[in-house]
């Protein structure tokens, strides 16, 4: 008896849907950028407000940054978390855009943390790697370019 090869289409055209995913416009990331300024700046006030309720004044020396840190571990935590489970914040859900690798898989835990960090260095240097989207070719952010990472457009 001889076998017959089961071909799964269902399974080749989502293979080809990935394979064909789009890149965002950069009307899309910029304001996907300034949503998640907003999520953000909520996370932080309620974040730093719990920190002074608890440790009190923090406008200077070392309670201060303290804060700092606690505030960029929480923002952090936020990034990480939702880039782990779908590969989008909710700014990146509602302007339908993923972040994903070069096999457009989900990043781990390393690739996450690390994308946040250069993030983080990008936004010290005055956004230089946001801006590189505006000269790449592929308009990803420099901390992407480095990571082999790139945010997609999905479609509903």
């Amino acid at each position: 008896m001889q076998k017959k090869a089961v071909i799964d289409t269902a399974g080749l055209a989502q293979a080809a849907n990935l394979n064909n995913l789009a890149k965002p416009s950069l009307f899309k990331l910029a304001a996907c950028f300034v949503y998640d300024l907003l999520v953000v700046l909520s996370i932080c006030l309620v974040s730093g407000a719990v920190f002074i309720l608890v440790m009190g004044d923090a406008t200077h020396g070392l309670k201060r940054y303290i804060l700092q840190f606690f505030l960029w571990l929480v923002v952090g935590a936020y990034f990480i978390c939702c880039w782990h489970k779908s590969g989008q914040t909710l700014a990146m859900q509602t302007w339908q855009l993923k972040v994903v690798n070069q096999s457009n898989q989900l990043l781990t835990w390393k690739m996450l943390t690390k994308r946040y960090v250069l993030a983080t260095l990008s936004i010290i240097l005055f956004g230089l790697g946001f801006f590189w989207a505006l000269i790449d070719r592929d308009k990803l952010y420099l901390h992407d370019r480095i990571l082999a990472s790139k945010i997609v457009y999905i479609p509903r």
